[in-house]
């Protein structure tokens, strides 16, 4: 990824927090095939430290966790808040003129070697584990013993689980500190304005920035 200096997030809680709040994952490993992508939620762990663990799991007929190359690292990438950035939300617009659009973004992405966790009673605790953490927002949540406990073990034996210990964790927060502070505070303003949630979010993003 390049990654200019001053978009660096090097603070390791930091990009763990963006990984709890978008925990929806892209796993890329390599196959015999080619690079295989797959699509799912993850946990993070922060032991062991200094980066921490990653753990989902994978359909048992998916064949990425047989069929990977064990000696080059996987990667796991996730997509924090993005939009777009309109020049005319920039104070120097009005100076010169000599702006363009762009585009926002906060991702983290994750490495090390993928593991594969073929043990019902792991995968069991993990998709408790994982479900509790979704279901906690929910009046009424939902939990695995709610579902008959035959169709319980039927499902977690169709799957396996994963885990990456993280060799390198690295944080790209591109949120307009390469601009001047007047066309921060017209981003974000401008932000606002849309009321999206990922416009919110991301103008949030610039104002924390400007106080770093």
């Amino acid at each position: 990824m390049y990654l200019p200096s001053h978009f660096a997030e090097p603070r390791v809680d930091v990009m763990h927090d963006l990984i709890r709040a978008h925990p929806f994952g892209t796993l890329v490993v390599l196959t015999s095939a080619g690079l295989d992508a797959n699509h799912i939620p993850f946990e993070v762990d922060p032991e062991p430290a200094p980066f921490g663990t990653l753990r989902g799991h994978l359909a048992r007929a998916n064949p990425a966790w047989k069929n990977f190359s064990p000696q080059i690292d996987a990667l796991v990438i996730f997509q924090g808040a993005h939009t777009y950035i309109s020049p005319s939300w920039y104070a120097t617009k009005k100076e010169h003129g000599k702006v363009v659009p762009t585009w926002n973004y906060a991702v983290v992405h994750a490495s090390g070697p993928l593991r594969v966790i073929d043990d019902r009673a792991w995968v069991r605790r993990f998709v408790e584990q994982l479900t509790d953490r979704h279901e906690a927002p929910r009046s009424d949540p939902w939990k695995v013993t709610d579902a008959p406990e035959d169709f319980v073990d039927t499902m977690t034996n169709a799957i396996v689980g994963i885990e990456v210990p993280i060799v390198q964790l690295t944080g790209k927060w591109k949120v307009s500190q390469n601009r001047p502070q007047k066309d921060r505070v017209g981003v974000a303003q401008g932000l606002l304005q849309n009321k999206t949630d990922d416009s919110t979010s991301m103008a949030d993003l610039v104002r924390q920035k400007q106080g770093d």
